[in-house]
């Protein structure tokens, strides 16, 4: 099995240069000269080494830090999980820092390798959905960092995984409208691709098979994190085809549907129904009140902590799939007249 680092030692000798000089440029010293430091940090990311700047603090003495990395910080679910996370690391004594990716794979990529530099002792991480190599994450195990996903995840990896149950709860949400008559149904998806709206979509998928829906009446609306293009794409739909229920896999979606509903003089639940995956602690409050999938956030960030921990603790956790159940409450959005 090959290395997948390289010591300051392999990389002075491979630059003909002093471990010295090497050592010098990435501690930002002023008596190296900036296309000597550049040479030096160009050839160490093309030889995969990865300097430790905090070891010399850090020698007789732990981090006591863990990194939180999530897609983004401007949706409830996340802030509760964070919450959850951070309640678990204060009883252990430990800090956290919060990275976001904004669902981009680059920009993951970019965070779990300037971690590999020792600045944390774990890692918990909502994953950015994109990109099919995930060997940099798999590099965390030649640093001995630990990592445990939450919520959004990816399978082709080993580490533990805390999840919700999206396949079952989305089926669930979907029987019931078919149950109750609803002929036409549209499921909002931003990125079918992440593990959770491949779930979610599954879910939708299975329980319209079940009712022996027509293809043409489970309809699958891929949108994006904008919401402008998103609005767009549902008031098209809307005004091209006579939908019962709208099924949103989050909530930015909902708020959209909702927008839309409104400018467009739609009345939730008369004309259409909807539920969404959401967090909102004011949902019962909107106009009208939204029936929610709501995720258990702040105990999907404890289970992922405790996790975490146990690990940093030598301990080996006794479920690395952890699955929690969801919550369905049914509200006005779609309520059934008689």
């Amino acid at each position: 099995m090959s290395k997948q680092f390289i010591s300051i030692k392999e990389l002075a000798l491979a630059l003909n240069l002093s471990t010295s000089t090497v050592s010098r440029a990435f501690r930002n010293k002023d008596d190296i000269h900036p296309d000597t430091k550049k040479l030096i940090l160009e050839k160490a990311k093309e030889l995969g080494y990865y300097p430790n700047i905090y070891a010399s603090n850090l020698r007789n003495s732990k981090s006591r830090t863990i990194a939180v990395i999530m897609p983004e910080l401007a949706n409830n679910f996340f802030s509760l999980a964070v919450k959850g996370i951070e309640r678990v690391a204060q009883l252990n004594g430990y800090h956290t820092l919060i990275y976001v990716t904004d669902s981009l794979y680059e920009k993951e990529v970019e965070i779990i390798e300037d971690l590999y530099n020792g600045r944390v002792e774990g890692i918990i991480m909502s994953a950015s959905g994109e990109g099919n190599d995930h060997r940099y994450i798999n590099k965390l195990k030649s640093k001995n960092i630990p990592l445990v996903f939450f919520d959004r995840v990816y399978d082709d990896t080993d580490y533990p995984k805390v999840t919700t149950d999206d396949y079952e709860s989305c089926f669930k949400a979907a029987d019931y409208l078919l149950d109750n008559g609803c002929k036409t149904l549209a499921f909002l998806v931003i990125d079918k691709n992440v593990s959770i709206g491949n779930a979610r979509m599954k879910g939708f998928e299975d329980a319209c098979a079940k009712h022996n829906l027509p293809e043409d009446n489970a309809l699958i609306i891929d949108c994006s994190n904008d919401f402008d293009e998103s609005s767009s794409r549902i008031r098209q739909l809307l005004k091209t085809r006579k939908i019962d229920a709208i099924i949103a896999s989050v909530e930015r979606l909902a708020v959209a549907a909702y927008t839309v509903c409104l400018n467009e003089n739609i009345k939730i639940p008369e004309d259409i129904k909807l539920i969404s995956y959401s967090n909102l602690s004011i949902a019962h409050l909107l106009n009208p009140p939204l029936s929610t999938i709501a995720q258990p956030a702040e105990n999907l960030g404890v289970n992922a902590a405790e996790i975490l921990f146990d690990i940093l603790k030598g301990l080996e956790p006794t479920n690395k799939n952890v699955i929690l159940k969801s919550d369905i409450i049914q509200r006005k959005s779609t309520q059934f007249f008689r």
